[in-house]
């Protein structure tokens, strides 16, 4: 592999000083031959190395690396390996001991903290000139690199250049992007109390895990400070996932070409990925999942998450989420909080609409309108008209006793309460949140993470496309701009909503599509089962109706095209929101979250909107019928047992089957995947099977990886809250999908896709808004269904109104709810065909009813609306109004009444601030004593300075 060392001036990003102390020799080796030559004198110490040999051993190194002189071997494509395998000999090294199961370099002593991987292919040149040039830039900004030869690896093609962060490169690193490091211990009194904390013993974790390190006063590094933090260690100060990160902000922002300024495009890891140049770029686990790392210096975290947190019969222990943020990052911590949190307030809900359904299945008996329909005297004399044309034939009340069975268990007294209780559990889940997110911002040092860090992270793809520079008001500093003029705007935006338009129009097409499978599958279907075939069919034969086949195969159909729509819409979001080249990742996410769950909105929510306040709302009536958009398709007519049985069926398939799915998905494909590509290598020992080959061989996380988990969690929101009134086990169904989900999402994580790349983030980001907007929209959509969907509110009034006897009762409701119509003004088109009818119906019969307030044939007004159906109306109206009111109330006052952040946290940020400020005066104080002292004793007249005249050119020309 050849290796450029040397400067070239403005390619690197970061241009130490000359006091800064770094080699720009072949991957450090002269500078660590003698550390090379201890952890060897280490290893042998049995026959410690003597003064002559250590002589001897050094003189022939300084020949052996004499003889391999830039000048004639430079060249070499593996010049470098040829060196480091004269030195492993010289010094006694096994290349392949340390080579094994490790996270350092072969001296056993530089931590691996990335890891880049390639094949050179045969026509490779641009791309090896491409790798050269880039790894000699990223030598240039202080890293160092060791390369593992092709004949090292397990398939005896890939070559990885591992990559180690000495001290220089992550203390400047460090304070260009303010990463807040400890500086004193917290001397705060911890004076939290959980009431009746013994009983949450049985679900805790060791103190060890949960804690694994004391509590700090923090502050953003300078590394012209250095003294004044707490700094045991340099090479343990910044944790591996700082490490990670600190190289990966480098490798996005170094470049691969050679003349300066050339092209701007030409940087970063990314487009290296993307152009094949190199096959992966990931930070690497510190051991195998299962085992502890051999070497002591190692932490084996991984291991201890698998442990007490990725197996499933974990799943009733506390999640260790400072353990998840050291190890991934804030951005991961932060989900799997969200994610739990989640996950504990679903157990209230799931509880209460447990005791709701319970309630209906109580009250089963009760049922007094259910009894009607069933009664041979009453529901069997009942003759109802047609539900559809030519293929529908006239059919008894009574034939849908099971339905109005069923839809009592969901559409009863409870299902208002359990609507107006799910309105106040949404604030309270939200309100209560946003505490725990303060609490976790201010003990992960979140708390001024987005006033420091945004404008520091741009994303590559954005610098890469600005062509001037602007002074920032608030840094008072110039940085780069993109030049957009404002028709590329209009245009831009123009394009991108009209991409959105479409495709949203597109899932409405599939909607009208599935309606249409409804209207002329329920033709047949009620032409095949007119002589009730199914009902010889053990158990389920007398509740398979027409109606219900309907329902269930439109659901699964469309539950089918919701899951391919979806592999489209990822790719259009994705390509909609490039075009817009976002200034931040967070920008970036916050665009791609609108856009993606515009899509999933429309695409899931949209077939349970239409059972729910258009499906049997615009019918007609016998004698004049309403048809899909003037087709011969007459509109849908609910179930005599309400719409509200359809809307649950519904909710339960689309709901239960995308997370059924999903998890199969998430667990099953990588684990196939990941199966297949390490096939040949899983029974190889570890010392055949390296560290950075396990890793290669797992599946990439992506930088959207997070976003498809927040993107299910927040779609299953959606289905719990938006349309719980008619599915009251819809919160305990999302119960044990959490459950699951949460060991699922670690257990993956951590077993089956590569390190991810620790990122800061102090809050779920643009999901919070879309929580919010959802919370606001249930109380609205529970509020429509109660009134429209169920026949809470005709029941109510015709209890307290037009019950007959003047009694509190609900005989006589299924009479007063059905209008007559005289079969002999029906249509000739909408009549039965011949045969259609059962073998009941005859010309005695001249009437049939249908679900309507309407004067009977006859009346002066007749087959127009009665005085009932307005009073009804009137009684939906004001339901909805003081319902949505009434919750809405209740919201904004818990709302008020909970602070977004604790009482305590807040002391303890105004406590760190003071204490910051003072210690750093003090810092100042006591330095500037030293050098006024040390400035008195050589008789120096010169202003003292504070602060060192280092000085580092951040980000240069080139970005």
């Amino acid at each position: 592999m050849h290796r450029i060392t040397g400067k070239a001036g403005g390619d690197s990003l970061i241009e130490m000083s000359p006091s800064d102390s770094f080699n720009d020799d072949i991957n450090g080796y002269h500078q660590n031959a003698s550390a090379s030559a201890g952890s060897f004198q280490q290893g042998q110490s049995e026959s410690p190395l003597t003064p002559d040999v250590c002589v001897e051993t050094c003189e022939s190194l300084n020949t052996s690396l004499a003889s391999l002189a830039p000048s004639d071997h430079s060249d070499s494509p593996h010049f470098e390996d040829q060196t480091l395998e004269r030195i492993n000999a010289l010094t006694g090294i096994d290349k392949q001991q340390h080579s094994k199961d490790s996270v350092f370099f072969r001296d056993g002593l530089r931590r691996i903290d990335f890891v880049l991987s390639y094949v050179d292919d045969k026509d490779g040149e641009r791309k090896q000139e491409r790798r050269k040039v880039y790894e000699a830039n990223l030598v240039n900004v202080g890293l160092e690199l060791e390369t593992e030869d092709k004949s090292e690896s397990e398939d005896g093609k890939t070559y990885f250049v591992k990559i180690h962060a000495p001290w220089e490169v992550l203390a400047t690193y460090a304070d260009v992007l303010k990463i807040k490091v400890p500086f004193k211990a917290n001397d705060i009194p911890d004076t939290k109390e959980m009431p009746m904390n013994w009983l949450s013993t049985p679900f805790r974790l060791p103190e060890h895990v949960m804690h694994p390190e004391p509590d700090y006063f923090t502050a953003p590094f300078n590394k012209s400070k250095t003294d004044f933090f707490l700094i045991d260690d340099k090479d343990t100060f910044f944790p591996p996932s700082v490490r990670n990160r600190i190289v990966f902000y480098i490798l996005s922002r170094c470049s691969y070409y050679r003349d300066e300024c050339a092209d701007k495009d030409k940087k970063g890891i990314k487009r290296l990925l993307n152009n094949g140049t190199y096959t992966a770029a990931f930070p690497l686990h510190d051991c195998r999942y299962t085992t502890r790392s051999r070497d002591a210096n190692c932490e084996s975290e991984r291991y201890n998450l698998y442990k007490h947190w990725a197996r499933f019969f974990c799943f009733f222990k506390e999640q260790p989420l400072n353990l998840i943020r050291k190890y991934y990052g804030e951005k991961i911590g932060i989900y799997f909080a969200w994610l739990g949190f989640y996950t504990e307030m679903l157990l209230f809900a799931a509880v209460v609409g447990t005791i709701c359904f319970i309630y209906g299945f109580l009250t089963y008996d009760d049922n007094e309108w259910s009894k009607e329909i069933c009664n041979p005297d009453t529901g069997g004399k009942i003759i109802m008209c047609p539900l559809c044309d030519k293929k529908c034939g006239y059919w008894k009340l009574n034939s849908t006793c099971n339905s109005s069975w069923q839809s009592h268990l969901f559409d009863n007294v409870a299902t208002v309460f359990f609507a107006i209780f799910m309105g106040i559990w949404v604030t309270l889940f939200l309100e209560f949140w946003k505490r725990r997110q303060a609490r976790l911002e201010y003990e992960w040092d979140l708390v001024d993470f987005e006033e420091e860090q945004q404008q520091l992270q741009l994303r590559p793809e954005y610098e890469t496309k600005c062509t001037n520079r602007k002074l920032n008001r608030i840094t008072q500093e110039t940085e780069w701009v993109l030049d957009r003029t404002a028709t590329d705007i209009m245009g831009k935006l123009l394009l991108c909503w009209a991409t959105v338009l479409l495709w949203i129009s597109l899932i409405i097409a599939c909607i009208i599509g599935v309606i249409a499978y409804r209207l002329a599958v329920y033709a047949a279907f009620a032409s095949i089962m007119k002589d009730n075939p199914t009902s010889h069919l053990q158990v389920v034969g007398p509740y398979i109706t027409p109606q219900l086949a309907t329902s269930v195969t439109a659901s699964c159909i469309n539950f089918v095209i919701i899951m391919i729509l979806n592999l489209m819409y990822e790719r259009v979001a994705v390509w909609i929101t490039d075009m817009e080249i976002p200034k931040t990742h967070m920008e970036y996410e916050n665009k791609l979250t609108v856009k993606m769950f515009l899509f999933q909105f429309v695409n899931y929510y949209s077939s349970c909107f239409y059972v729910a306040f258009f499906k049997g709302k615009f019918v007609g009536y016998p004698g004049k019928y309403e048809y899909m958009f003037g087709s011969k398709l007459r509109n849908e007519e609910c179930d005599p047992g309400g719409c509200l049985i359809e809307l649950t069926t519904q909710l339960v398939i689309v709901m239960t089957g995308k997370q059924v799915w999903g998890n199969i998905q998430e667990a099953l494909v990588p684990w196939l995947m990941n199966w297949w590509g390490s096939r040949k290598a899983r029974n190889h020992p570890e010392s055949l099977y390296s560290r950075w080959e396990q890793d290669h061989d797992l599946q990439g996380f992506g930088q959207l990886g997070l976003f498809y988990e927040y993107l299910e969690m927040v779609i299953q929101f959606g289905f719990i809250t938006l349309f719980v009134a008619s599915f009251p086990l819809a919160p305990l169904l999302a119960l044990f999908n959490n459950i699951i989900e949460v060991r699922v999402d670690a257990w993956k994580l951590t077993t089956q896709f590569r390190r991810p790349v620790a990122a800061k983030a102090h809050s779920i980001g643009a999901w919070q808004e879309i929580l919010n907007g959802m919370a606001v929209l249930s109380v609205v959509t529970n509020a429509f269904i109660v009134a429209f969907t169920s026949d809470m509110i005709p029941r109510l009034v015709y209890m307290y109104a037009y019950q007959p006897d003047g009694e509190m009762n609900m005989k006589g409701y299924i009479n007063n709810s059905l209008s007559v119509f005289n079969i002999s003004e029906i249509r000739l088109a909408n009549r039965p065909d011949d045969g259609e009818s059962p073998s009941w119906f005859n010309s005695s019969i001249t009437t049939c009813r249908y679900r309507d307030y309407r004067y009977p044939p006859g009346h002066e007004k007749q087959y127009s609306h009665t005085m009932q159906f307005w009073h009804i109306l009137a009684a939906k109206l004001a339901f909805i109004i003081i319902m949505e009111h009434v919750v809405f109330l209740v919201k904004f006052f818990v709302a008020w009444m909970i602070p977004d952040v604790p009482t305590e946290v807040r002391a303890r940020i105004k406590r760190e601030r003071y204490l910051v400020q003072e210690y750093l005066h003090n810092y100042e104080v006591e330095k500037l004593k030293i050098q006024l002292s040390q400035n008195g004793h050589n008789d120096c007249t010169c202003t003292p300075m504070i602060y060192p005249s280092i000085k580092h050119e951040v980000l240069s020309e080139c970005l």
